[in-house]
């Protein structure tokens, strides 16, 4: 797959799918831009070449043209962030967008309004996708985060542009960083896997079981394992129905050698609140109307232990209830230990909606190797499978 990096665009029009799909407050501005900040090498390089730029993203999840999803909202953010004023088309397709593209001058870039406002994008409508693609010479799609959908703006425009369509330095980097841990790996491996339910990582893990030496499994998801084994959990988060398969994850990782570390004590509180009381237990012995919030002491001190011998860590998603002050503390540690594992030569890939909250929200970023901005894609492509908008990229 070729990147910008294999095109001069002097003088040519570079369509571009992003992901500025932003956080805003209720004022419409917005409050997290490091989707913004990623999409800057990509744009850069093309201005820089002497050609101009047609943005084109998403933002939410529209019904019907609602105001609070208008990428207006981000054209005063975005132009402070590149450095150049950004023109905005009410319209991503029609005489709108394509009289607003005509007159595109080198070293310019036109922001296109909200895909979504349109149907035909998220039913990959074919139509729809070429009406896109007059609008630029060629196409650069550098949106990781909706790689895994095949909308008409990440998969079938592509079609289009046969010999014209590359990929943005964010969507390479974050290929090369997810295939680092699945196939260019230093061993001892270890994936980190949280968050509250066993359900939605199904896949992940019994895909990663063949590529890594530790898994690690925090979070309320751990309790499933835990109660499957024969444990005590109290009021702790549960899938009931996934104890079984629980048991064959841990049954297929011992047939594959990978060693597994659930908590063994835990923070447990007698309501889900900061202001609960409470205590430290094991893991596998919380009393009724008890539950488990954050790993215990001992668990942190051995999740650490596994981690400063890794040599490539996957982290996705938290160990505790950290957007509590009083349960982050099983997070902030296996953060601290990642980074330092991270400091003494690790190669660190953190990805996910709630990692990347965390490792925000303690300073870390600058402390591991690598933030993916695609929380559904990065999974997907962990899971094995080929992403949509990938996929057309290689066509």
């Amino acid at each position: 797959m070729k990147t910008v990096n294999d095109f001069n665009f002097k003088g040519k029009k570079a369509l571009i799918r992003v992901d500025f799909n932003v956080p805003l407050n209720e004022n419409f501005e917005v409050t997290d831009a490091t989707r913004i900040e990623a999409a800057k090498p990509t744009i850069y390089k093309i201005l820089e070449d002497g050609g101009s730029c047609i943005l084109m993203s998403h933002l939410g999840r529209p019904k019907n043209k609602e105001e609070e999803f208008s990428l207006k909202n981000i054209v005063k953010k975005a132009s402070e962030i590149l450095g150049v004023t950004i023109k905005f088309s009410e319209d991503c397709v029609g005489e709108t967008a394509e009289t607003a593209a005509a007159s595109l001058g080198e070293g310019e870039i036109l922001l296109l309004e909200n895909l979504r406002y349109h149907a035909e994008e998220t039913e990959g409508n074919r139509d729809f996708a070429q009406a896109l693609s007059t609008l630029g010479d060629v196409y650069v799609n550098d949106a990781f985060g909706t790689a895994h959908r095949a909308h008409a703006s990440t998969s079938i425009i592509a079609e289009f542009f046969p010999d014209n369509k590359c990929l943005g330095l964010l969507l390479s980097s974050e290929i090369e960083n997810v295939n680092k841990v699945l196939s260019d790996s230093k061993k001892p491996v270890t994936a980190v896997i949280g968050g509250a339910k066993v359900s939605s990582k199904i896949t992940v893990l019994e895909n990663i079981l063949d590529k890594i030496d530790h898994l690690i499994i925090g979070g309320g998801m751990a309790f499933t394992f835990i109660k499957a084994q024969g444990g005590k959990i109290g009021g702790s988060l549960v899938e009931d129905d996934k104890q079984n398969l629980a048991l064959e994850i841990l049954e297929k990782a011992k047939q594959k050698g990978v060693e597994v570390h659930l908590p063994i004590d835990a923070l447990i509180a007698d309501s889900f609140s900061v202001h609960a009381s409470t205590e430290i237990a094991s893991s596998s012995d919380i009393p009724e109307g008890w539950m488990g919030l954050d790993c215990g002491d001992a668990t942190n001190r051995i999740f650490e232990e596994v981690l400063l011998k890794s040599q490539t860590i996957l982290w996705n998603g938290p160990v505790g209830v950290f957007e509590m002050e009083p349960f982050a503390k099983g997070t902030i540690h296996l953060g601290n230990a990642i980074a330092e594992a991270t400091k003494n030569g690790a190669f660190s890939l953190v990805g996910g909606g709630d990692s990347v909250a965390a490792v925000k929200q303690f300073n870390l970023s600058k402390k591991v190797s690598y933030v993916s901005t695609g929380g559904g894609a990065m999974l997907e492509m962990l899971e094995g499978k080929t992403l949509p908008g990938i996929k057309a990229m290689q066509d």
